[in-house]
């Protein structure tokens, strides 16, 4: 079924950060997936977790505990601030999940209070209830009519959220870097005042890290860099590692979910949970946080002295190995597909904006081979242009 624009190619194998067409193209992924391939394509802790326990028990059915889901709900809860997981598919399923489970603590503890604030430019996911929280001006007419109860303000704007509370308002929903909104970075003050807003106001603070969490940043979450503790956040994307994954985390105080108010039928997968767990012990074990961050500074500095060369680049933006290059001209998705063949895979999020978002384990000469074919390709666009 036709839902996006794709190019005549086939992949067929990869391995790190390089995936191989049919016709035995090697390509560099600067995109990984999508942000899920954390550990690259392919890697072996998950080849082993996934036949292991394929061995062993696929889906009991979420009726039923089973061991790797209580293993990894454990490790989940270890590793941050949060003391309860549910398991699910999609980040926009996990985000969808964070938005009934703060409807109902509105509807138990705050009057009735159901109105979640969101911000102009962010994403949350693509179910009807996810678009609508979504600040994304082009989807504003979409499958009408959409769920009501989403007010949007300007990001990294403490007035602008100021006014849009009232008392029907139950929770602030955020993320800490607009991903596919161009890679735009909240400011740490900003953030500081958004959680001491919610707790003056006794509303709950949602905080998705579908894109940014478990290393993205340099931080296990994002979060820990701005001093902060949420109420609920979303994982998805590198849980998995490429796996179709997500979770739904929430302090204790916070978790008021009925018998029948939330599941899924491959909710709490044994499948699922022994990837994701092998996962993130592989982030710990092999400390990609600090890979990321370190990687992520030295990529930073090359786009930097791209820059310098090319002036149609206009900013770097970004944090981690979540980074952007801000154009001065609309040429995003022409110099995406230039880069496409020259064996490079890179984002255009918007038509100003190249995102880069690799495998978490990436080399500096990986990083090397990107300014490489990059730089190539903006010589060859500027002279189109």
């Amino acid at each position: 079924m036709y839902v996006t624009n794709r190019p005549d190619i086939i992949f067929t194998k990869g391995k790190g950060s390089y995936l191989w067409d049919s016709n035995c193209n090697k390509y560099l992924d600067m995109i990984a997936g999508w942000a899920v391939c954390c550990l690259g394509h392919s890697p072996e802790v998950m080849v082993e977790a996934l036949t292991s326990q394929a061995k062993l028990l696929i889906n009991p059915s979420p009726s039923f505990y089973n061991e790797p889901a209580i293993e990894f709900a454990d490790l989940l809860t270890k590793i941050s601030c949060m003391d309860k997981v549910f398991f699910i598919n999609s980040g926009a399923e996990a985000n969808e999940g964070a938005i009934k489970l703060a409807r109902k603590y509105g509807q138990k503890y705050m009057n009735g209070a159901f109105e979640i604030i969101t911000a102009w430019n962010s994403f949350h996911g693509r179910t009807l209830a996810t678009m609508a929280a979504s600040g994304k001006k082009i989807w504003e007419n979409l499958y009408q009519p959409r769920p009501q109860g989403f007010t949007k303000v300007q990001y990294n704007d403490i007035e602008s959220l100021k006014q849009a509370i009232s008392k029907d308002t139950c929770a602030v929903m955020l993320e800490l870097v607009q991903g596919e909104g161009g890679v735009i970075v909240a400011d740490k003050t900003y953030i500081k005042q958004v959680r001491q807003l919610c707790d003056e106001n006794n509303i709950l603070l949602i905080i998705d890290e579908v894109q940014t969490g478990l290393g993205r940043l340099g931080h296990m979450f994002a979060y820990e860099d701005y001093g902060i503790e949420p109420d609920i956040i979303t994982l998805a994307k590198g849980i998995g590692g490429g796996f179709p994954l997500s979770a739904l985390l929430a302090k204790d105080e916070v978790c008021c979910f009925e018998a029948g108010d939330q599941g899924g039928t491959y909710s709490m997968a044994p499948l699922g949970a022994a990837v994701g767990k092998a996962v993130i012990e592989e982030i710990i074990n092999s400390d990609l946080c600090n890979n990321a961050k370190r990687i992520g500074e030295y990529f930073t500095e090359q786009l930097y002295k791209l820059m310098e060369r090319h002036k149609v680049m206009k900013e770097v933006r970004g944090s981690g190995l979540l980074l952007a290059i801000g154009l001065h001209e609309e040429i995003a998705n022409q110099i995406k597909d230039e880069c496409m063949n020259n064996f490079l895979i890179i984002n255009a999020p918007n038509t100003k904006t190249l995102r880069f978002m690799p495998a978490l384990n990436i080399s500096t000469a990986e990083v090397d081979e990107t300014i490489s074919i990059l730089n190539n390709v903006l010589n060859k666009v500027s002279k189109i242009s």
